[in-house]
């Protein structure tokens, strides 16, 4: 089965739904199926949520555009991240990473919703 649903608990009662397709980069979205679950700390980087996670894999098949609702990891700083907007770095209207980052899937829920979330809040992610 290449695609799994995960769930991402935030503190304050926001919750949202994502798939993660092992079709976009096998290696790195079968790493993070076996440390599920996992718990971190939200970083806020303009319309991106971050945290760390205990995964670490390297560069895949990575890209630094992305769309809005991608499910990406960080190798650079061993991170998961929610991309709803613009970034600091963007040029355009479409989010654009730091550095590389691993396409893993998608947030399938409204994802007006995370903008509720804050830089240091709690965050949970787990098998839905």
């Amino acid at each position: 089965m290449s695609e799994r649903k995960i769930k991402i608990i935030f503190e304050k009662g926001i919750d949202i739904q994502g798939i993660l397709d092992s079709e976009l980069n096998p290696n790195t979205v079968n790493a993070i199926l076996k440390d599920l679950p996992f718990e971190s700390t939200v970083n806020l980087w303009g319309d991106e949520i971050y945290f760390s996670i205990p995964t670490k894999v390297g560069l895949e098949k990575s890209q630094e555009y992305v769309d809005v609702g991608t499910i990406a990891y960080w190798p650079e700083g061993h991170s998961l991240c929610l991309f709803f907007g613009k970034t600091p770095v963007s040029t355009d209207d479409r989010p654009k990473a730091y550095s590389p980052v691993n396409v893993i899937g998608k947030i399938v829920d409204e994802i007006t919703n995370v903008k509720k979330v804050k830089d240091g809040d709690k965050v949970r992610v787990e098998l839905a």
